[in-house]
């Protein structure tokens, strides 16, 4: 069984709607168009500004990794130099050292030198004293007769006198 609507129902449901119809294109059409196109430039607009934002950051990126580069350029520079400066001050201190060391050795070696110098006069003054001293205690023992003493002042002025 179907439900067959009468001709009177239909005329006055077309009606209606068509009263509807014209209602709704008369106040609302016009407003709900004017929101749509409003939304669609804001999607455009909101489109635009992220696409102008994603090159903004690449832009940004690109001069972060330009940045990153020259500060590790830099840093390798200030370590290079680094570097040059301490090869250059050990190199320094070393040279002051080995000069130093030299200077000591020198110095060690004169106070040697002098040192030996000393002990050398030292040593033939002493021998020079002990000589003395036992020829004095040799002579003594011979010229302790008056026929010793006068053979020495013999022998003496012969060795002396060539005549």
């Amino acid at each position: 069984m179907i439900i067959e609507p009468g001709i009177g129902l239909l005329f006055w449901m077309t009606l209606t709607f068509l009263i509807l119809l014209f209602i709704l294109a008369k106040f609302a059409w016009k407003p709900i168009v004017n929101m749509v196109n409003e939304r669609e430039v804001s999607i455009v607009d909101a489109l635009n500004q992220a696409k102008l934002a994603k090159s903004e950051m690449e832009q940004l990126k690109s001069d972060n990794e330009r940045i990153i580069r020259e500060a590790k350029t830099e840093r390798e520079a200030i370590l290079k130099e680094a570097r040059e400066i301490k090869e250059r001050i050990v190199g320094e201190a070393k040279e002051a050292a080995k000069i130093e060391g030299d200077k000591m050795i020198a110095a060690a070696r004169e106070s040697i030198k002098a040192e030996k110098t000393a002990a050398m006069a030292d040593i033939k003054s002493q021998i020079g004293t002990l000589s003395v001293s036992i020829a004095e205690s040799i002579l003594k023992q011979k010229l302790d007769n008056t026929d010793a003493q006068n053979t020495l002042v013999e022998n003496y002025l012969n060795n002396n006198n060539p005549n």
